[in-house]
């Protein structure tokens, strides 16, 4: 028989064979070779365990532990891991008055030497914290001037009153914001051979291109892409498309965006108060908008392809994103499953899109596209539209024409 190298046993395992060689020797009175053979074991190993059975009996067998205890041997005291794991988790550098930003290797050893006056090495930090379960993370960015207290009365008192007056008015809610049309941010990882970086290679001069973006929980959704950046009268051109027969008010959450406060905006909302209304979030708060997770969508989709060489094409891979966004609600949806949007998911009613595009042309346009997105539900019909086009000049022009009402219309 071949012999087993117990070894690559589990203790259990090991324990079991040695019980089952005393049993056969004591029912069978087999000899040590044929013990061993059956074991897969040298015969002296076997005379070992029946010596050691018949002296102190057969519990003696039992494989006890082995290597040093948990915890022996090492630098800092079991009360002295507990109290930096807790510091760590519980504390920014700052608070212990050390230099760093966030904890680090180096970080740790000068709180260890600061505290306990011990050395330890980056490589001995390092097994520490792997050890405690810590790794490596790239930090979330957020203002200093953010204020929590804020945040928990948006999402505790002042958005249940939002959802509130909309269900009485019967309105629907939407999240807004603006961001540049870039590809300017991290790029996404290849693949290459050790050592060997790729190049990758870009303009280092851009045209600036600007979108505003607005979608509703259900997966509605309306957006414009515009030469330049935004201004009062341009966000108010798009409030005027958004609210163009829409067959219910519209409660749309923005930011803090000195362009949403403008004297003109408020004028003109004063005057539509009826079909839409702002409401802010707290300030320095871009994590609990659920467009902000749209807009990273929305610039990985840019980075994916291959470099746009200029507007036209940069224009092109953002219109292709986008115009596939309003056919897909459940993409538009997930936006509020991030742990900081959750709070403004809200039910869905099953909805049926239908999308269509066609072209048209003018003496001023060379081409625009028109792209429609059509969500048919229980008690109304409407027709989504947006629009991109360039001009004989070059220049890009974007458009989103809003909602459409269709009629009311019951499934």
């Amino acid at each position: 028989m071949k012999k087993i190298d117990t070894r690559a046993l589990t203790p259990a395992a090991r324990d079991e064979i040695r019980k089952r060689v005393v049993r056969l020797r004591q029912q069978s009175g087999m000899g040590a070779e044929a013990l061993a053979a059956i074991a897969g074991v040298h015969p002296g190993t076997v005379l070992k365990w029946l010596s050691k059975a018949r002296k102190a009996g057969v519990g003696s067998l039992t494989e006890k532990p082995r290597g040093r205890p948990v915890g022996s041997c090492r630098k800092l005291t079991l009360a002295q891991e507990l109290w930096v794991r807790d510091t760590v988790m519980g504390q920014n550098p700052k608070q212990p008055c050390l230099p760093f930003a966030l904890w680090t290797r180096r970080a740790i050893r000068e709180l260890l030497r600061q505290e306990f006056g011990l050395e330890l090495s980056d490589r001995l930090v390092g097994k520490y914290l792997k050890r405690w379960g810590f790794t490596p993370q790239r930090p979330i960015q957020r203002a200093l001037e953010q204020q929590p207290e804020k945040i928990q009365a948006w999402l505790n008192v002042t958005y249940p009153a939002q959802v509130a007056k909309a269900k009485a008015e019967g309105a629907v809610i939407y999240f807004g914001d603006e961001t540049a049309v870039k590809e300017d941010t991290a790029w996404v990882r290849g693949f290459a051979p050790k050592g060997q970086t790729p190049v990758l290679q870009k303009p280092q001069r851009w045209d600036t291109l600007s979108m505003i973006s607005a979608f509703s929980a259900r997966g509605e959704i309306a957006f414009r892409i515009i030469d330049g950046g935004f201004n009062a009268e341009r966000f108010l051109e798009f409030l005027a498309a958004l609210i163009d027969g829409a067959p219910r008010k519209i409660l749309l959450i923005v930011d803090h965006l000195r362009v949403h406060k403008a004297a003109a905006v408020t004028a003109w909302l004063a005057v539509q108060q009826d079909r839409i209304e702002l409401a802010f979030l707290p300030p320095y708060a871009p994590e609990s908008n659920p467009d902000e997770y749209l807009n990273s969508d929305f610039k990985t989709h840019l980075r994916l392809p291959t470099v746009s060489e200029n507007r036209e094409q940069l224009m092109a891979k953002a219109m292709t994103f986008m115009t596939r966004l309003q056919t897909w609600p459940e993409r538009v949806r997930s936006y509020f499953q991030h742990p900081s949007a959750q709070y403004a998911a809200q039910p869905i009613l099953r909805a049926r899109s239908i999308s269509a595009s066609v072209r048209c042309s003018s003496s001023r346009l060379t081409g625009c596209w028109f792209t429609a997105s059509r969500s048919r539900r229980r008690l109304n019909r409407g027709l989504n539209l947006s629009c991109w086009a360039m001009g004989r000049e070059g220049r890009l022009w974007g458009f989103d024409f809003g909602r459409v009402a269709r009629g009311s219309e019951r499934d």
